[in-house]
């Protein structure tokens, strides 16, 4: 796939840089998937807490140009460990568990994305978060209490459109980029939104 993308057109209207870095981009997906992914996951996470923070102190109207770099630290860690490797295998293993002939297997798959690994991601998510933030269990057990269910719920609201697109008609080596591209909007979102 890299190759012929590398010999792209120059009138396709990219340049040059766009046209280097997308090839090199592809080349190093097909050598390493899950550390480019990872590398992609940690890198857009952190990128998606540094806009949420900014945009979170614009809509305050701080003007203070003090982030938390600790945020998108954590956000790094969890992406590049947790978001690229698990979704990279978790994609793989839906599309061998239902292959695209199956009847209704564009239904079948966002049934076990949205009903399983959305639940299970957010409360590994939750975890991770509050150990990287050197939290207590009792502080863990309040946040699932609190916090779970409505963001379990919002989750199915807002990615269900968007994982139905993800799982049934963006290729599979694109599926980790495609969600680690909606999530930035997603966290920039939520932080306009003051949640």
């Amino acid at each position: 796939m890299a190759p012929a993308l590398s010999k792209l057109p120059a009138e396709a209207g990219l340049g040059t840089l766009p046209r280097r870095a997308l090839a090199q981009y592809l080349r190093l997906l097909r050598l390493y998937p899950v550390l480019t992914k990872a590398a992609t996951s940690g890198f857009l996470s952190a990128l998606g807490n540094f806009l949420a923070q900014k945009i979170e102190k614009k809509r305050k109207k701080e003007n203070s140009q003090d982030l938390d770099v600790s945020g998108p630290l954590r956000y790094a860690i969890y992406g590049f460990f947790f978001t690229g490797p698990l979704s990279h295998f978790f994609y793989l293993f839906m599309e061998h568990w239902i292959p695209p002939e199956v009847p209704l297997a564009g239904v079948k798959r966002l049934l076990l994305d949205r009903l399983l690994f959305a639940p299970a991601f957010l409360l590994l998510f939750f975890f991770i978060m509050n150990v990287l933030e050197r939290k207590d269990m009792a502080a863990f057990s309040v946040k699932v209490r609190r916090g779970f269910w409505p963001a379990l719920q919002m989750n199915w609201k807002v990615w269900t459109p968007v994982q139905f697109v993800n799982v049934n008609y963006v290729p599979v080596q694109f599926r980790v980029l495609f969600a680690n591209l909606v999530a930035l909007f997603w966290y920039a979102y939520l932080a306009s939104l003051g949640k």
